[in-house]
């Protein structure tokens, strides 16, 4: 790694903040308004899926639902989520936004990359009053393209030099790899990764402050 990064790139869930709650009773308010759905999602399969593609989640959840109904479905819950997300939001992790305003005092350029639905990132910054910390976005649901794509569009975008990206899963490792930047894995999330192979770790957000 760099003795010295330019910027940090986030990922949301699992790393910023836990919406699992708010989230699970999208899912089961959508589940409750069709007949086709045959069990409720649990927080800990929402959980267990967070940081996948927005449209891989379905698939995981849902293996056997047809595809007609799948997109029905998605759709549904995806209106019921982002609705979930604005009203209810998630809970920022400790110490949240004094690290965010530590790195930005100390010229970090800070941005996030995430997995999920157009719209989702812009309700994190509604409920928890964060987005100012913040230079960019990209998501999955802006045009379907995998996180790597993604996190290699905010590195041309802005012209970062030495970004470090931040996440909680498996994924978003393989993710920083193939976009060839640097990756700290949030031991707090929702993923597991060994100290072999995620060795640069944070078991909070306040550890950046030594970290970086």
């Amino acid at each position: 790694m760099p003795t010295r990064f330019d910027s940090v790139i986030f990922d949301l869930d699992g790393t910023l903040w836990d919406a699992s709650a708010s989230i699970t009773q999208a899912f089961q308010a959508a589940a409750r308004s069709v007949d086709y759905i045959d069990h409720n999602v649990t927080q800990e399969q929402v959980q267990a899926v967070t940081g996948q593609p927005y449209t891989v989640v379905y698939e995981r959840l849902f293996p056997t639902l047809p595809a007609d109904k799948l997109e029905a479905y998605r759709a549904l819950c995806a209106r019921q989520e982002l609705a979930a997300a604005a009203d209810h939001g998630g809970t920022p992790y400790p110490d949240l936004e004094p690290t965010l305003a530590y790195l930005k005092e100390d010229g970090y350029r800070l941005f996030i990359v995430s997995n999920c639905q157009l719209g989702y990132v812009e309700t994190f910054f509604k409920h928890t009053q964060l987005g100012h910390y913040f230079e960019g976005h990209q998501c999955f649901g802006t045009r379907l393209l995998p996180k790597s794509e993604n996190i290699r569009e905010v590195v041309a975008q802005y012209g970062l030099q030495a970004p470090v990206y931040v996440g909680d899963t498996p994924g978003d490792l393989a993710a920083s790899e193939a976009a060839g930047v640097p990756f700290i894995f949030a031991t707090y999330g929702f993923g597991q990764l060994t100290p072999a192979e995620a060795p640069t770790r944070i078991d909070q957000p306040a550890d950046m402050r030594q970290l970086l």
